[in-house]
């Protein structure tokens, strides 16, 4: 099973870096989403608690 998580990460690393180096806008476009979808389930996690404490 290690053996395996360890090969995942590697291809996973080499995908990322494959991508930034021959498309960096298209990568720059999926950090930007990652960043937003993250931004927004805070503020729903936010909005969430403010609306159960009142």
């Amino acid at each position: 099973m290690a053996q395996a998580r360890k090969i995942a990460t590697y291809v996973l690393v080499i995908f990322v870096l494959y991508t930034i180096i021959n498309q960096p806008s298209r990568a720059a476009d999926l950090v930007q989403v990652g960043f937003v979808g993250i931004s927004n389930a805070a503020k729903s996690i936010g909005q969430f608690m403010h609306d159960l404490a009142n």
